[in-house]
């Protein structure tokens, strides 16, 4: 079986057995089993600002890269910059120069922290790169939004804005560094992450690439027909059929192997893919959902598919033609069950037990039947950080930085709020009892007690 490391824009994901790290490290974006986490009483389920937290570190610069964590440490990348940026703008935006990209004219440094789990103390620090970007970024992303990944010997890094790639080791100590051609994104919003696949949907020249993890030499590349329309992070889907490397772009969706060759694709997604794609009872999950489209869907595919599996005519999604589709609970052999309309935007939705869940929805996962439709939580509060689960409740993070807490289960209820009170996009990480959630400016390590 192959170790497989995903880098994409967006996010790094490691996939595959892994005999360094323990189970318990978190590893990648949204963790071992997306988002979900093993019961355990010691996990905390209420925090503040001081309530349960174990430690407070302060992260300099801008970056929403997920922390990732393998043994005593705890890894996260940003950019700082020498001069003064503008502030992060909360909330949902339409294309278009007046409410996106902004360029920068200040020298970015793009560094990789190294922080001590029992402490927070900084073990050590990298830089990979040091200029000013030379491309724009949305004045609500980074240029460092792509979370790092590890295999409890290395860690990688990936940023887009600067094209850079690095493989560290535990000690710091850098393994080798590649150099990327810098492509701009849709409106030029910026990026979002034994081989490393890169991923790189862009306005020039989109592609998948494979390198070698330990040389990080070029095994090879394919073309994707895509438009840098997507932040959508690649999935290593292991079946007993086979591995997959499944990705989801406005253009379709596609399945490789691991040499590149095209599996299956699907067609009928909506622009500014975000979600990543990901699998529990058999099934791999594709969703997308930009508000703008008349079309924001779920799939739930079959392992083993193969060609074109597009429930929708082609032609007619590429005119923008919605209407008359198929509705809810729509499937065929490769499709177990579709949903034209329940796709959300920015966040990936999470299957926890025998139930698919949106920000706010909820779905049988292998049927695809309704159990209970859409609740609002909170009018004015925006969502980008994807959900997570454990001890039969759901966490929904918020960009104000307020996680709410939700039983899981057939009816839909709001427990309490947990608030740190700074704008929050960033994805947690969870390891050994610890929640470890990244603001704006700092990092927590949160913990039932304290940690005490």
């Amino acid at each position: 079986m192959h170790r497989i490391v995903v880098v994409a824009l967006g996010v790094l994901l490691v996939a595959g057995g892994t005999a360094v790290a323990g189970q318990e490290d978190w590893l990648q974006f949204r963790g071992p089993a997306a988002g979900v986490v093993p019961d355990d009483p010691d996990l905390p389920e209420r925090w503040s600002e001081t309530e349960n937290v174990v430690w407070t570190v302060d992260i300099p610069g801008l970056a929403w890269s997920s922390p990732v964590v393998a043994g005593d440490t705890v890894f996260v990348t940003t950019a700082i910059s020498a001069g003064d940026e503008p502030e992060p703008i909360k909330g949902l935006y339409d294309p278009g120069m007046e409410n996106g990209s902004e360029a920068s004219l200040n020298e970015h440094r793009w560094m990789l922290y190294a922080i001590d789990y029992h402490t927070g103390r900084a073990r050590w620090q990298r830089e990979l790169y040091s200029a000013p970007p030379p491309g724009k970024r949305h004045l609500k992303n980074s240029f460092a939004s792509e979370t790092p990944v590890t295999d409890g010997r290395r860690v990688y890094v990936y940023f887009g804005a600067v094209g850079q790639i690095a493989a560290f080791n535990m000690s710091g100590e850098t393994i080798w560094t590649r150099e990327l051609d810098v492509y701009n994104t849709l409106l030029e919003m910026g990026t979002a992450a034994y081989r490393l696949y890169i991923v790189n949907d862009n306005t020039t020249r989109s592609f998948l690439a494979a390198f070698d993890k330990d040389s990080g030499e070029k095994v090879w590349e394919v073309q994707r027909d895509e438009q840098g329309q997507n932040w959508s992070t690649p999935f290593v889907w292991e079946h007993d059929l086979r591995t997959e490397l499944v990705t989801a772009g406005t253009q379709g969706v596609r399945s490789y192997d691991l040499d590149g060759e095209l599996l299956w694709e699907l067609h009928g997604m909506s622009g500014l893919t975000i979600p990543t794609p990901f699998s529990s009872h058999g099934l791999v999950y594709i969703s997308s959902g930009y508000p703008g489209g008349g079309l924001r869907p779920v799939y739930a595919v079959r392992p083993g598919a193969s060609g074109d599996i597009s429930l929708f005519p082609e032609d007619a999604m590429r005119r923008g033609i919605t209407s008359g589709f198929p509705g809810p609970l729509t499937s065929s052999e490769d499709i177990a069950w579709s949903y034209p309309l329940l796709g959300t935007y920015n966040t990936t939705a999470i299957v926890y037990g025998d139930i698919y869940y949106t920000l706010l929805d909820a779905h049988d996962a292998r049927t695809g039947k309704e159990i209970y439709g859409r609740r609002r939580l909170e009018i004015g509060n925006g969502f980008t950080a994807s959900p997570w689960a454990y001890n039969g409740k759901l966490f929904l993070l918020s960009e104000d930085g307020e996680t709410y807490v939700v039983k899981a289960g057939s009816e839909f209820e709001i427990l309490h709020k947990n608030a740190l009170n700074e704008m929050t996009l960033a994805t947690p990480a969870i390891a050994r009892g610890n929640l470890f959630i990244r603001t704006q400016s700092k990092l927590y390590r949160i913990a039932k007690g304290g940690g005490q």
